[in-house]
């Protein structure tokens, strides 16, 4: 794993600002199911940073104040290069948050399905043109879901990056309930 800039304050910025997740994986062989992956986001309040999550972004929803978007979807993995982008305006979310957790999953609808089953897949996180993290899943190869960033809000307001990748057996709906909680 790589996770550069995860200290962003000493680079001279005010914190991380507005970031993508982007997601690619190899589609599966013609004659198999097709492999579908999700990025996941999870909001939490300054009041439960680990608790509850405010609200989860996924495939098919937004926040409700168009703070976290995702703006490309695939469900096979078809396409070339990152073919599942998420967009996070940190420096857009209400005060009233101070983290916010993002994690993929591997939906399993058509069989137990790991990280190890797949190819070529990987996800990148950037701000601009940097990269803050980029990950082969190889670490978590036995996983069904895992964690990959969190944002923490410091005591300056500023959002700071942490890359974190955790694997979870779990399907999406377990995992986004899991995917918040403390190690």
């Amino acid at each position: 794993m790589d996770t550069k800039g995860s200290d962003p304050l000493n680079s001279g910025k005010r914190g991380v600002e507005k970031v993508e997740v982007r997601l690619k994986w190899d589609p599966s062989a013609w004659n198999q199911p097709p492999h579908h992956l999700d990025i996941i986001a999870a909001t939490y309040s300054v009041d439960a940073p680990h608790g509850k999550p405010v609200y989860i972004v996924h495939f098919d929803s937004r926040s409700p104040d168009g703070t976290i978007n995702m703006n490309r979807h695939s469900q096979t993995g078809q396409g070339f290069g990152y073919v599942e982008v998420m967009t996070l305006e940190l420096d857009r979310l209400a005060s009233s948050f101070a983290r916010v957790v993002v994690g993929v999953v591997i939906h399993q609808n058509s069989g137990h399905k790991t990280f190890g089953d797949l190819s070529n897949a990987g996800v990148q996180v950037v701000e601009g043109y940097e990269e803050l993290l980029k990950d082969d899943f190889s670490q978590v190869s036995a996983s069904t879901a895992t964690t990959v960033a969190e944002f923490t809000r410091d005591a300056t307001a500023a959002w700071n990056f942490h890359g974190m990748v955790r694997g979870f057996d779990s399907d999406p709906v377990v995992f986004t309930a899991e995917m918040g909680g403390t190690p």
